[in-house]
């Protein structure tokens, strides 16, 4: 057994699933890697569906697990950018694959992913 963050895990996979499991995580950390830096609003912008909430909670756990890190651009009204560190980057073939896979399924049920692409700032 693994002990992390005060939790348990059985294997290797149980912690990277952990780190970065849900949909919300790597949506964001697939953001980042795409965009580089993203603020706040950038987020809930091309997020539909995420409650305000969640979102501050999976960014706080992102940045506390060391996946992303945050550059405060001014005190007031406070305004952040998000971004990855080296550890998140480093899941980059990951990011890749997962949208090729996706891209492919897509295409073979003949789905036009690309209408939507205008979607994402």
């Amino acid at each position: 057994m693994i002990q992390l963050n005060d939790k348990i895990y059985t294997c290797p996979v149980d912690v990277t699933l952990g780190l970065i499991g849900g949909k919300w995580k790597l949506l964001i950390l697939f953001h980042l890697h795409y965009f580089t830096k993203k603020s706040y609003g950038e987020f809930k912008a091309n997020l539909p569906g995420i409650s305000e909430k969640m979102l501050s909670q999976q960014l706080k756990e992102l940045e506390r697990d060391k996946l992303i890190a945050k550059e405060q651009l001014s005190i007031k009204p406070i305004r952040v950018e998000y971004y990855l560190t080296a550890r998140g980057r480093s899941l980059g073939p990951l990011y890749e694959f997962i949208s090729k896979w996706g891209i492919d399924y897509l295409k073979e049920n003949n789905i036009d992913y690309i209408q939507d692409q205008h979607l994402y700032k």
